[in-house]
Protein backbone atom coordinates (compact mmCIF):
# COMPACT_ATOMS: atom_id res chain seq x y z
CA UNK A 1 0.00 0.00 0.00
CA UNK A 2 1.35 3.45 -0.89
CA UNK A 3 0.52 4.84 2.57
CA UNK A 4 2.57 2.02 4.11
CA UNK A 5 5.42 2.07 1.56
CA UNK A 6 7.99 3.07 4.20
CA UNK A 7 6.85 0.29 6.52
CA UNK A 8 6.80 -2.29 3.69
CA UNK A 9 10.32 -1.40 2.58
CA UNK A 10 11.63 -1.36 6.14
CA UNK A 11 10.18 -4.77 6.94
CA UNK A 12 11.45 -6.29 3.70
CA UNK A 13 14.90 -4.76 4.18
CA UNK A 14 15.08 -6.06 7.75
CA UNK A 15 13.52 -9.51 7.36
CA UNK A 16 13.06 -10.33 3.66
CA UNK A 17 10.21 -12.77 2.89
CA UNK A 18 10.15 -15.78 5.18
CA UNK A 19 10.62 -16.49 8.85
CA UNK A 20 9.48 -13.45 10.82
CA UNK A 21 8.03 -11.60 7.81
CA UNK A 22 5.65 -13.34 5.39
CA UNK A 23 4.08 -11.79 2.29
CA UNK A 24 0.77 -13.68 2.46
CA UNK A 25 -1.55 -14.49 -0.45
CA UNK A 26 -4.24 -12.17 0.92
CA UNK A 27 -5.16 -10.32 4.10
CA UNK A 28 -7.48 -13.01 5.47
CA UNK A 29 -4.70 -15.57 5.10
CA UNK A 30 -2.36 -13.21 6.96
CA UNK A 31 -4.80 -13.08 9.88
CA UNK A 32 -4.90 -16.89 9.94
CA UNK A 33 -1.10 -16.93 10.00
CA UNK A 34 -1.14 -14.45 12.89
CA UNK A 35 -3.60 -16.63 14.80
CA UNK A 36 -1.34 -19.66 14.42
CA UNK A 37 1.65 -17.62 15.61
CA UNK A 38 -0.23 -16.58 18.75
CA UNK A 39 -1.33 -20.15 19.50
CA UNK A 40 2.29 -21.30 19.27
CA UNK A 41 3.98 -18.43 21.12
CA UNK A 42 1.39 -16.57 23.17
CA UNK A 43 2.50 -13.38 21.42
CA UNK A 44 0.42 -11.32 18.96
CA UNK A 45 1.59 -10.91 15.37
CA UNK A 46 1.36 -7.75 13.25
CA UNK A 47 -0.67 -7.82 10.03
CA UNK A 48 -0.41 -4.82 7.69
CA UNK A 49 -2.70 -4.02 4.77
CA UNK A 50 -4.41 -1.38 2.68
CA UNK A 51 -7.91 -0.67 4.02
CA UNK A 52 -9.40 -2.46 1.02
CA UNK A 53 -8.14 -5.61 2.73
CA UNK A 54 -10.50 -5.16 5.67
CA UNK A 55 -13.13 -6.93 3.58
CA UNK A 56 -10.87 -9.98 3.33
CA UNK A 57 -10.34 -10.16 7.10
CA UNK A 58 -13.97 -9.81 8.23
CA UNK A 59 -14.52 -13.58 8.40
CA UNK A 60 -11.38 -14.58 10.35
CA UNK A 61 -11.66 -11.54 12.62
CA UNK A 62 -15.33 -12.17 13.44
CA UNK A 63 -15.30 -15.97 13.59
CA UNK A 64 -11.76 -16.66 14.84
CA UNK A 65 -10.10 -13.73 16.64
CA UNK A 66 -13.12 -12.18 18.35
CA UNK A 67 -13.55 -12.62 22.11
CA UNK A 68 -16.86 -14.40 21.60
CA UNK A 69 -14.88 -17.19 19.90
CA UNK A 70 -11.16 -17.68 20.72
CA UNK A 71 -10.15 -14.19 21.85
CA UNK A 72 -6.90 -14.18 19.87
CA UNK A 73 -5.21 -10.77 19.80
CA UNK A 74 -3.56 -9.34 16.70
CA UNK A 75 -2.07 -5.95 15.78
CA UNK A 76 -3.38 -4.50 12.51
CA UNK A 77 -1.67 -1.67 10.63
CA UNK A 78 -4.03 -0.30 7.98
CA UNK A 79 -3.29 2.27 5.27
CA UNK A 80 -6.24 4.65 5.07
CA UNK A 81 -6.81 5.12 1.34
CA UNK A 82 -9.81 7.28 0.43
CA UNK A 83 -9.92 9.05 3.76
CA UNK A 84 -12.81 11.56 3.72
CA UNK A 85 -11.70 14.99 2.44
CA UNK A 86 -8.55 13.44 0.86
CA UNK A 87 -8.46 13.13 -2.94
CA UNK A 88 -8.08 9.53 -4.11
CA UNK A 89 -9.05 7.12 -6.86
CA UNK A 90 -12.73 6.06 -7.26
CA UNK A 91 -12.23 2.56 -5.88
CA UNK A 92 -10.97 3.98 -2.58
CA UNK A 93 -13.69 6.57 -1.88
CA UNK A 94 -16.41 4.39 -0.32
CA UNK A 95 -13.85 2.10 1.32
CA UNK A 96 -12.29 5.17 2.92
CA UNK A 97 -15.64 6.35 4.25
CA UNK A 98 -16.42 3.03 5.93
CA UNK A 99 -12.94 2.19 7.27
CA UNK A 100 -13.55 3.45 10.81
CA UNK A 101 -17.20 2.23 10.97
CA UNK A 102 -16.04 -1.25 9.88
CA UNK A 103 -13.50 -1.38 12.70
CA UNK A 104 -16.18 -0.27 15.14
CA UNK A 105 -18.61 -2.95 13.94
CA UNK A 106 -15.85 -5.56 14.23
CA UNK A 107 -15.19 -4.43 17.84
CA UNK A 108 -11.58 -3.47 17.06
CA UNK A 109 -10.14 -0.56 19.08
CA UNK A 110 -8.21 1.73 16.74
CA UNK A 111 -5.63 4.50 16.87
CA UNK A 112 -5.12 6.96 14.00
CA UNK A 113 -1.53 7.83 13.03
CA UNK A 114 -0.80 11.01 11.09
CA UNK A 115 2.07 13.40 10.36
CA UNK A 116 1.09 15.19 13.57
CA UNK A 117 1.46 12.08 15.77
CA UNK A 118 4.26 12.74 18.28
CA UNK A 119 6.54 10.21 19.95
CA UNK A 120 4.71 10.88 23.19
CA UNK A 121 1.24 10.30 21.78
CA UNK A 122 2.45 7.20 19.90
CA UNK A 123 3.83 5.86 23.16
CA UNK A 124 0.43 6.38 24.74
CA UNK A 125 -1.21 4.55 21.82
CA UNK A 126 1.12 1.60 22.38
CA UNK A 127 0.33 1.58 26.09
CA UNK A 128 -3.42 1.54 25.48
CA UNK A 129 -3.09 -1.05 22.70
CA UNK A 130 -1.06 -3.31 24.99
CA UNK A 131 -3.82 -3.19 27.59
CA UNK A 132 -6.38 -4.33 25.00
CA UNK A 133 -4.05 -7.09 23.77
CA UNK A 134 -3.66 -8.40 27.32
CA UNK A 135 -7.44 -8.89 27.31
CA UNK A 136 -7.27 -10.89 24.08
CA UNK A 137 -8.50 -8.09 21.79
CA UNK A 138 -7.26 -7.21 18.33
CA UNK A 139 -6.22 -3.56 17.87
CA UNK A 140 -5.66 -1.45 14.75
CA UNK A 141 -3.37 1.43 13.85
CA UNK A 142 -4.98 3.37 10.98
CA UNK A 143 -2.33 5.21 8.98
CA UNK A 144 -3.12 8.49 7.26
CA UNK A 145 -1.28 9.64 4.14
CA UNK A 146 2.21 10.88 4.98
CA UNK A 147 2.24 9.50 8.52
CA UNK A 148 5.33 7.38 7.84
CA UNK A 149 8.54 8.87 6.46
CA UNK A 150 12.23 8.09 6.17
CA UNK A 151 13.54 4.56 6.05
CA UNK A 152 15.51 2.75 3.37
CA UNK A 153 13.96 2.47 -0.09
CA UNK A 154 14.12 -1.09 -1.38
CA UNK A 155 14.53 -1.67 -5.12
CA UNK A 156 12.67 -4.67 -6.51
CA UNK A 157 13.24 -6.14 -9.95
CA UNK A 158 13.84 -9.14 -12.21
CA UNK A 159 15.97 -9.89 -15.27
CA UNK A 160 13.14 -10.27 -17.80
CA UNK A 161 13.13 -8.19 -21.00
CA UNK A 162 9.49 -8.08 -22.12
CA UNK A 163 7.59 -5.08 -20.68
CA UNK A 164 3.97 -5.66 -19.64
CA UNK A 165 2.79 -2.66 -21.63
CA UNK A 166 4.43 -4.05 -24.76
CA UNK A 167 2.79 -7.42 -24.16
CA UNK A 168 -0.59 -5.77 -23.63
CA UNK A 169 -0.25 -3.87 -26.89
CA UNK A 170 0.56 -7.09 -28.78
CA UNK A 171 -2.59 -8.72 -27.41
CA UNK A 172 -4.75 -5.67 -28.20
CA UNK A 173 -3.41 -5.53 -31.77
CA UNK A 174 -3.98 -9.25 -32.44
CA UNK A 175 -7.38 -9.72 -30.80
CA UNK A 176 -10.68 -9.63 -32.68
CA UNK A 177 -12.84 -6.53 -33.04
CA UNK A 178 -15.69 -8.08 -31.04
CA UNK A 179 -13.46 -9.51 -28.30
CA UNK A 180 -14.00 -8.38 -24.71
CA UNK A 181 -11.24 -7.58 -22.23
CA UNK A 182 -11.33 -7.67 -18.43
CA UNK A 183 -8.11 -6.26 -16.97
CA UNK A 184 -6.98 -6.67 -13.39
CA UNK A 185 -6.55 -4.06 -10.67
CA UNK A 186 -3.54 -1.76 -10.91
CA UNK A 187 -1.17 -0.70 -13.65
CA UNK A 188 -2.31 -3.26 -16.23
CA UNK A 189 -5.68 -1.50 -16.53
CA UNK A 190 -4.01 1.90 -16.74
CA UNK A 191 -1.69 0.65 -19.47
CA UNK A 192 -4.55 -0.92 -21.44
CA UNK A 193 -6.43 2.38 -21.38
CA UNK A 194 -3.41 4.28 -22.74
CA UNK A 195 -2.75 1.62 -25.39
CA UNK A 196 -6.29 2.09 -26.71
CA UNK A 197 -5.71 5.86 -26.81
CA UNK A 198 -2.41 5.42 -28.63
CA UNK A 199 -3.89 3.03 -31.20
CA UNK A 200 -6.94 5.22 -31.72
CA UNK A 201 -9.20 2.43 -30.49
CA UNK A 202 -12.39 2.62 -28.47
CA UNK A 203 -12.52 1.63 -24.79
CA UNK A 204 -16.00 0.17 -25.13
CA UNK A 205 -14.83 -3.47 -25.15
CA UNK A 206 -12.76 -3.16 -21.96
CA UNK A 207 -13.73 -3.58 -18.32
CA UNK A 208 -11.02 -1.99 -16.18
CA UNK A 209 -11.26 -3.65 -12.77
CA UNK A 210 -10.15 -0.76 -10.58
CA UNK A 211 -10.93 -2.50 -7.25
CA UNK A 212 -11.68 -6.01 -5.94
CA UNK A 213 -8.15 -7.31 -6.50
CA UNK A 214 -8.04 -10.97 -7.48
CA UNK A 215 -11.55 -11.16 -8.93
CA UNK A 216 -10.96 -10.17 -12.58
CA UNK A 217 -10.98 -13.81 -13.67
CA UNK A 218 -14.44 -14.41 -12.21
CA UNK A 219 -15.76 -11.20 -13.79
CA UNK A 220 -14.39 -12.40 -17.14
CA UNK A 221 -15.89 -15.86 -16.63
CA UNK A 222 -19.29 -14.34 -15.85
CA UNK A 223 -19.21 -12.45 -19.15
CA UNK A 224 -17.91 -15.44 -21.11
CA UNK A 225 -20.65 -17.75 -19.83
CA UNK A 226 -23.34 -15.26 -20.82
CA UNK A 227 -21.87 -14.24 -24.17
CA UNK A 228 -20.73 -17.48 -25.76
CA UNK A 229 -20.41 -15.84 -29.15
CA UNK A 230 -17.62 -13.52 -28.06
CA UNK A 231 -14.06 -14.26 -27.08
CA UNK A 232 -13.24 -12.89 -23.61
CA UNK A 233 -9.70 -12.07 -22.49
CA UNK A 234 -8.88 -11.88 -18.79
CA UNK A 235 -5.71 -9.81 -18.38
CA UNK A 236 -4.57 -10.87 -14.92
CA UNK A 237 -1.57 -10.39 -12.65
CA UNK A 238 0.45 -12.98 -10.77
CA UNK A 239 -0.26 -11.39 -7.38
CA UNK A 240 -3.96 -11.09 -8.18
CA UNK A 241 -4.18 -14.74 -9.26
CA UNK A 242 -2.42 -15.96 -6.11
CA UNK A 243 -4.73 -13.84 -3.97
CA UNK A 244 -7.75 -15.98 -4.88
CA UNK A 245 -6.14 -18.98 -6.56
CA UNK A 246 -9.23 -21.13 -6.14
CA UNK A 247 -11.03 -19.02 -8.74
CA UNK A 248 -8.67 -20.30 -11.43
CA UNK A 249 -9.57 -23.87 -10.49
CA UNK A 250 -13.28 -23.08 -10.81
CA UNK A 251 -12.73 -21.21 -14.09
CA UNK A 252 -10.76 -24.09 -15.59
CA UNK A 253 -13.66 -26.44 -14.90
CA UNK A 254 -16.43 -24.11 -16.11
CA UNK A 255 -15.56 -25.06 -19.68
CA UNK A 256 -15.70 -21.47 -20.90
CA UNK A 257 -14.59 -22.35 -24.42
CA UNK A 258 -14.49 -18.66 -25.38
CA UNK A 259 -12.16 -17.47 -22.59
CA UNK A 260 -8.41 -16.76 -22.67
CA UNK A 261 -6.84 -16.20 -19.24
CA UNK A 262 -3.57 -14.25 -19.53
CA UNK A 263 -1.40 -13.85 -16.44
CA UNK A 264 1.43 -11.31 -16.55
CA UNK A 265 4.10 -12.74 -14.27
CA UNK A 266 6.63 -10.19 -13.04
CA UNK A 267 7.08 -12.01 -9.73
CA UNK A 268 5.89 -9.02 -7.72
CA UNK A 269 2.99 -7.07 -6.27
CA UNK A 270 4.06 -4.12 -8.43
CA UNK A 271 1.10 -1.76 -8.09
CA UNK A 272 1.33 -1.80 -4.29
CA UNK A 273 5.06 -1.53 -3.75
CA UNK A 274 6.91 -4.30 -5.60
CA UNK A 275 7.22 -7.01 -2.94
CA UNK A 276 7.76 -10.48 -4.46
CA UNK A 277 4.84 -12.85 -5.02
CA UNK A 278 5.78 -16.09 -3.22
CA UNK A 279 9.41 -15.03 -3.66
CA UNK A 280 8.86 -14.79 -7.42
CA UNK A 281 9.09 -18.56 -7.93
CA UNK A 282 5.57 -19.57 -8.97
CA UNK A 283 5.11 -21.65 -12.12
CA UNK A 284 1.63 -20.51 -13.13
CA UNK A 285 1.71 -22.50 -16.36
CA UNK A 286 2.12 -25.73 -14.39
CA UNK A 287 -0.66 -24.69 -11.98
CA UNK A 288 -3.04 -23.95 -14.87
CA UNK A 289 -2.24 -27.29 -16.49
CA UNK A 290 -2.94 -29.16 -13.26
CA UNK A 291 -6.19 -27.19 -12.76
CA UNK A 292 -7.54 -28.42 -16.10
CA UNK A 293 -7.28 -25.53 -18.59
CA UNK A 294 -7.77 -26.85 -22.12
CA UNK A 295 -4.42 -25.49 -23.30
CA UNK A 296 -1.58 -23.68 -21.52
CA UNK A 297 1.29 -21.64 -22.93
CA UNK A 298 4.22 -19.61 -21.64
CA UNK A 299 5.71 -16.63 -23.46
CA UNK A 300 9.04 -14.99 -22.59
CA UNK A 301 9.40 -12.68 -25.59
CA UNK A 302 7.31 -10.95 -28.26
CA UNK A 303 7.52 -13.76 -30.81
CA UNK A 304 6.48 -16.42 -28.30
CA UNK A 305 3.59 -14.23 -27.19
CA UNK A 306 2.37 -13.75 -30.77
CA UNK A 307 2.59 -17.51 -31.36
CA UNK A 308 0.65 -18.18 -28.14
CA UNK A 309 -2.08 -15.70 -29.13
CA UNK A 310 -2.44 -17.24 -32.60
CA UNK A 311 -2.79 -20.70 -31.06
CA UNK A 312 -5.17 -19.51 -28.32
CA UNK A 313 -7.68 -17.91 -30.68
CA UNK A 314 -7.94 -21.16 -32.62
CA UNK A 315 -8.35 -23.37 -29.56
CA UNK A 316 -11.38 -24.35 -27.52
CA UNK A 317 -10.91 -22.79 -24.11
CA UNK A 318 -10.44 -22.00 -21.44
CA UNK A 319 -6.88 -21.28 -22.58
CA UNK A 320 -4.15 -20.06 -20.23
CA UNK A 321 -1.14 -17.93 -21.23
CA UNK A 322 1.59 -17.04 -18.76
CA UNK A 323 3.58 -14.03 -19.95
CA UNK A 324 6.96 -13.48 -18.27
CA UNK A 325 7.37 -9.72 -17.99
CA UNK A 326 9.78 -7.25 -16.45
CA UNK A 327 9.02 -5.32 -13.28
CA UNK A 328 8.22 -1.64 -13.70
CA UNK A 329 6.21 0.81 -15.77
CA UNK A 330 6.57 4.20 -17.42
CA UNK A 331 7.04 7.11 -15.02
CA UNK A 332 4.45 9.13 -16.98
CA UNK A 333 1.80 6.38 -16.94
CA UNK A 334 -1.59 8.07 -16.67
CA UNK A 335 -4.96 7.00 -15.33
CA UNK A 336 -8.21 6.35 -17.21
CA UNK A 337 -10.13 9.53 -18.02
CA UNK A 338 -13.46 7.67 -17.97
CA UNK A 339 -15.30 7.11 -14.70
CA UNK A 340 -16.05 3.52 -13.59
CA UNK A 341 -19.72 4.10 -14.35
CA UNK A 342 -18.92 5.33 -17.87
CA UNK A 343 -16.69 2.28 -18.36
CA UNK A 344 -19.49 -0.05 -17.21
CA UNK A 345 -22.15 1.50 -19.44
CA UNK A 346 -19.93 1.51 -22.53
CA UNK A 347 -19.13 -2.17 -22.10
CA UNK A 348 -22.74 -3.15 -21.45
CA UNK A 349 -23.79 -1.32 -24.60
CA UNK A 350 -21.05 -3.09 -26.53
CA UNK A 351 -22.26 -6.46 -25.25
CA UNK A 352 -25.98 -5.88 -25.69
CA UNK A 353 -28.30 -6.19 -28.65
CA UNK A 354 -30.32 -3.16 -29.79
CA UNK A 355 -33.27 -3.74 -27.43
CA UNK A 356 -31.04 -4.18 -24.43
CA UNK A 357 -29.00 -1.15 -25.44
CA UNK A 358 -32.04 1.15 -25.39
CA UNK A 359 -32.96 -0.16 -21.93
CA UNK A 360 -29.46 0.54 -20.57
CA UNK A 361 -29.46 4.05 -21.99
Amino acid sequence: DSHLKVLCDTLYDEYGDGGQHIVAANEGAAVGLAAGHYLATGKPALVYMQNSGIGNIVNPVASLLNGAVYGIPCVLVIGWRGEPCEHDEPQHIFQGEITIPLLQVLDIPYFVLSKETTDESFGQFIEHASAFIEKGKTVAFVVRKGAFSGGKKVQYGNDRKLARETALAIIAENAGETDVFVSTTGKASRELFEIRERLGQSHKQDFLTVGSMGHASMIAAGIALSKRGRRVWCLDGDGAMVMHLGSALVLANMRCDNLVHVVFNNGAHESVGGMPVARGKVDFNAIARSFGYSETYRAENENELKESINKAINMTGPVFIEVMVSLGSRQDLGRPSETPDENKRALMNFLSDEAERRQIE
